[in-house]
């Protein structure tokens, strides 16, 4: 009985230091990396920014579409979810779909990632919805989502090829030129970058191990991947995720217009920064704070902005925009605790 106490003992120190670190790790990466890059600044002037020379009414009109976006996932989500609980007994609720969305974009503010698992957590509890079935339709959503911003990423390399050129032309398309125009600080932050990818990768193959050892969980997962194939309307699926992206686009797009010296930049780079900051945000850190940042301010420098108020952009309009996701959050949680569960079904899996 002692020995079976000391290795429980030594078993859930391992779960709380893991659970620990998984927080922690990326609140330091991020921090870390927008301490590197806003350390000396003058937060007087960015507050000044904020309040004199930033046109609001440009934010404000960017809400809805942030909003929107997220609404449009939801309405996605249940496209693929009704095929496999077709003759389950389960009753779901479209309310419910859009607060576990909200939530699940709030939740990844702290443990970045979790919210495709908070959102089919969610779904269980209220709706009595297959964990396992729901996230496999999750992880389809993932793989479409992976495969459009590909496709844009594409299209956007061969409209605006001058501007990558120009990007090769400054940091080099060989070796020997990208070692000498790294500072130490770059050398530093892409090291962090990658080694935090590292950690992700680790964590998510522990997860998929734990999945390979429960078959009946395995079994819900594949269901909910190859539910695509008996969505009932294919077009509106269609429509639904395009939405989504032109909808975080225009999100993002519209704040240009809030600065004078981001409001003529364009379509084109709008475009561009758009999709480097989406791809930033695969290093695990709160909604990329970080990464995201040092990506787009970098993209926009070569457009022609100076480097202090393509830091000003960032840190405004992300730091704005993850406002309205807590916001969103806290909405979806104090409306799901006025929210009847319904009643477990014998019949799901």
């Amino acid at each position: 009985m002692y020995f079976c106490a000391v290795n429980s003992a030594k078993i859930g120190g391992m779960k709380t230091r893991s659970v620990i670190l998984k927080i922690l790790m990326p609140l330091v990466l991020g921090a870390g990396i927008l301490y590197w890059m806003y350390r000396g600044e003058d937060w007087q002037t960015i507050l000044h920014v904020m309040t004199d020379e930033m046109d609001w009414t440009w934010m404000l009109l960017s809400f809805p579409l942030g909003i929107l976006a997220q609404m449009f996932r939801g309405w996605r989500w249940r496209q693929t979810l009704e095929p496999v609980l077709d003759g389950n007994g389960v009753r779901l609720r479209t309310s419910v779909l859009l607060h576990s969305i909200f939530l699940s974009y709030a939740a990844s503010l702290v443990i970045p990632r979790v919210g495709e698992f908070t959102r089919c957590g969610v779904l269980k509890r209220y709706d009595n919805v297959s964990f396992p079935k729901a996230l496999g339709t999750v992880v389809t959503e993932r793989a479409i989502d992976s495969l459009l911003v590909m496709g844009i990423t594409a299209i956007v390399l061969l409209l605006e090829m001058s501007t990558f050129g120009m990007f090769f032309r400054k940091t080099g398309t060989n070796l020997h030129s990208i070692l000498h125009g790294f500072s130490w600080a770059g050398y530093l932050v892409v090291a962090i970058c990658a080694v935090a990818i590292l950690i992700l990768l680790h964590f998510l193959l522990r997860k998929l191990s734990i999945y390979d050892k429960v078959r009946a969980t395995l079994r819900g997962i594949w269901q909910g991947v190859i539910s695509l194939k008996d969505v009932r309307n294919i077009p509106l699926f269609v429509f639904f995720t395009l939405a989504i992206w032109v909808s975080y686009f225009l999100h993002y797009y519209l704040t240009f217009f809030c600065f004078d010296f981001t409001a003529d930049l364009g379509l084109g780079c709008a475009l561009v920064t758009f999709i480097v900051g989406s791809i930033a945000v695969i290093v695990p850190t709160p909604n990329g704070a970080g990464p995201w940042h040092f990506a787009v301010k970098t993209m926009l420098i070569l457009y022609g902005v100076a480097d202090e108020k393509a830091l000003y952009f960032v840190l405004i309009v992300h730091t704005v925009q993850t406002l309205l996701v807590v916001a969103l959050g806290i909405y979806a949680w104090l409306a799901l605790n006025f929210t009847k569960s319904n009643g477990k079904s014998s019949r799901q899996a």
